[in-house]
C-alpha cells in the first residue's frame, strides 16, 4: 500500500490543468429573434468543442412575469437532433443523452450552465412561457475546456490537402479529448480507459507532447490496481480516483505496451523501474488464462477481451496475439532494466506460446489464423497475431491479404481495431497499403463532415450503433486519434 501511495502522490502531481477558453457561435446566425412558446432555435459554435455554456437572455414587450421553461440540447453531430431521447431504447444508460429542462427565473440575466458538455450544436426550445413577453437569446458563448496546450502541436506539412484535413481533425479530436486525463470521450464515459490510452499516448508523441500527462496516467493505473493486482479496465477521476470493477484481458496487457512506448519516447528509466512490476504483474496474470496446450482459454472462459465491437467476434487467437505483443515488450523492458532473468523467462514462455499459435490457430490450406471451436475467421485475429510475432514481415502480408481476399470474415468495426490493422500492415513494409487504408476509413468520416472523429464508424452503415441508437454515439472519441501518429510517424 506504501508504495502505491506514493504512485498515486507522483500520479496526481504530473496530471495537467484544465484551460479554459471562450468560444463563440459562427457568425451570420439568427438565434436571437423573438421567441414564444413552441418556438426553438439553433446555434452552431463552428466547430466541436468540450465545456459550459454560457447564455444571455433579455426580453421584448412586458416586464417577465413568470419563468422561462427551456429544452436546451446539445450535439456533436447535427443528427442527434433527429433522435428523441424517449425513443431510446438502448442499452447505455440514456442519462447519457445531453439535454436538459430548465426553469430561468430572472429575466433579463446572463446564466453559466452548470454541467460540461461535449457539441458543436446548441438547440433551444421554449416549452412554455407568459404571454406577456417574448424571450430574446442577446448573446451566447461556450467556455472551451482542455489541458492541451496548443502552442506546442507540432505542425503537420503536407501537400496533400486530403492528409492535411484528415491530420487537423485528428488532432481536434485528441485536444478536446485531453482534459485532466486522457478521456476516451468526452461526451460519454469521461473516463481514463486503458485501451484508449494507449493510443492517445502515441498520437501525443507527435502532436502535443504533453509526455507527463501520460505519465500521470501511467501511474494512476499502476497506484488503482484491482485487487489481484490486475490493472483495471478504466478509471473514475471524480469524486476521487478509483478502479472500476470492470478487467479486460486485452487492456490490462495494453499497459506493458503503453510503458514501453513511454521510455522509447523519453528515456524515463525511473518510471520504467516504478511500474516495472506492475507491468510483469500483468503478464503474470494473463498467463494464468493460458491452457497447457499453449493457447488462451476460448472467448466463453477467457472472460472479457475488448479486441473490437462486435458480439460475433470470437477472441481467442486475438487475445492470444495481444499476449504476445504484451509479452515482446516486457522482453525489452526487462532487458533495459538489467533484469536479465526476467527476460529470459518470457522469453522462453513466449516462444512456446508462439509455437502454439501457429500449430492451433494457422490453417496451412487458407493460409489464415482461425479462432476458437467455429474455427472463426476475422480481421481481428489475423492483426494481432501478426502483430505478436507469430509469423514473418512477409508470411503476415501474405495473411493480410488473404484475408481482405476472404469474403466472410468478421470485419473490423471501429477505429480502434482500424489503429492495429494500420500497425499490422506498416510492420509488414506495405506503407502504401496502410496509407490506402486512412484515406479510406478515417477520409470518409471526414467526407461526411466529421469535426472529429467518432467512436464507431461503418462505411456500410454510418449511422451504425452499438448501443441501440445513435443519440448516444460518440462522435469525438480517444481511439480514433491515430491519424496524427501515423502520419507524422511514417508519412
Amino acid at each position: 500500500m506504501e508504495k502505491e501511495n506514493r504512485l498515486f502522490d507522483k500520479a496526481l502531481s504530473l496530471l495537467p490543468k484544465v484551460k479554459e477558453t471562450f468560444v463563440c457561435p459562427s457568425e451570420d446566425q439568427k438565434y436571437s429573434t423573438p421567441l414564444k412558446k413552441g418556438d426553438h432555435v439553433e446555434i452552431d459554435f463552428g466547430k466541436h468543442l468540450v465545456g459550459r455554456l454560457k447564455i444571455k437572455f433579455g426580453y421584448k414587450n412586458s416586464h417577465p412575469d413568470a419563468p422561462v421553461w427551456l429544452k436546451i440540447s446539445f450535439a456533436e453531430n447535427h443528427k442527434e437532433f433527429e433522435e428523441k431521447v424517449e425513443d431510446y431504447n438502448g442499452w447505455i444508460c440514456s442519462a447519457w443523452v445531453q439535454q436538459e429542462q430548465m426553469h430561468f427565473d430572472l429575466i433579463p440575466a446572463e446564466y453559466t450552465l452548470p454541467r460540461r458538455y461535449s457539441f458543436r450544436y446548441v438547440r433551444i426550445e421554449v416549452l412554455d412561457i407568459s404571454s406577456k413577453f417574448d424571450l430574446i437569446i442577446e448573446d451566447a458563448k461556450a467556455i472551451a475546456v482542455s489541458s492541451a496546450d496548443g502552442s506546442r502541436l507540432v505542425s503537420y506539412d503536407n501537400t496533400d490537402e486530403e492528409l492535411v484535413n484528415i491530420d487537423r481533425i485528428a488532432c481536434a479530436t485528441l485536444h478536446d479529448c485531453m482534459q485532466e486525463v486522457f478521456e476516451d470521450g468526452p461526451k460519454r464515459d469521461r473516463r481514463l480507459w486503458m485501451g484508449d490510452l494507449r493510443l492517445q499516448a502515441l498520437a501525443n508523441y507527435e502532436t502535443y507532447q504533453m509526455n507527463d500527462m501520460v505519465k500521470g496516467c501511467l501511474y494512476l493505473f499502476a497506484a488503482l490496481p484491482m485487487p489481484n493486482g490486475q490493472v483495471g479496465a478504466c478509471l473514475f477521476l471524480e469524486p476521487k480516483p478509483e478502479v472500476d470493477d470492470t478487467s479486460m484481458f486485452d487492456y490490462s496487457l495494453l499497459f506493458v505496451a503503453a510503458l514501453w512506448d513511454y521510455y522509447k519516447q523519453t528515456k524515463d528509466i525511473e518510471a520504467l523501474r516504478e511500474l516495472w512490476d506492475t507491468a510483469k504483474t500483468q503478464i503474470s496474470l494473463a498467463m494464468k488464462q493460458v491452457d497447457s496446450d499453449g493457447t488462451v482459454k476460448d472467448s466463453d472462459k477467457l472472460g472479457w477481451c475488448f479486441l473490437d465491437w462486435s458480439l460475433e467476434l470470437n477472441k481467442q487467437a486475438g487475445a492470444q496475439g495481444v499476449l504476445l505483443y504484451a509479452m515482446k515488450s516486457a522482453i525489452a523492458i526487462a532487458h533495459e532494466l538489467g533484469k536479465e532473468r526476467d527476460a529470459d523467462c518470457i522469453s522462453q514462455t513466449y516462444e512456446l506460446y508462439k509455437s502454439a499459435a501457429i500449430r492451433h490457430f494457422y490453417n496451412e490450406e487458407k493460409g489464415l489464423f482461425l479462432s476458437g471451436k467455429s474455427k472463426q475467421i476475422s480481421y481481428a485475429s489475423q492483426v494481432w497475431l501478426i502483430l505478436g510475432g507469430a509469423v514473418s514481415q512477409e508470411e503476415g502480408l501474405k495473411i493480410l491479404h488473404n484475408v481482405a481476399e476472404y469474403e466472410d470474415a468478421i470485419d473490423m468495426v471501429t477505429p480502434y481495431m482500424h489503429h492495429y490493422y494500420i500497425e499490422a500492415l506498416i510492420s509488414c513494409g506495405a506503407m502504401d497499403e496502410a496509407l490506402d487504408v486512412m484515406r479510406k476509413y478515417w477520409g470518409g468520416m471526414a467526407k461526411l463532415g466529421a469535426d472529429t472523429f467518432w467512436e464507431l464508424y461503418n462505411p456500410k452503415n454510418p449511422d451504425e450503433s452499438p448501443y441501440g441508437g445513435t443519440i448516444v454515439n460518440s462522435y469525438c472519441h480517444a481511439w480514433s486519434c491515430a491519424p496524427a501518429y501515423f502520419l507524422r510517424k511514417y508519412f
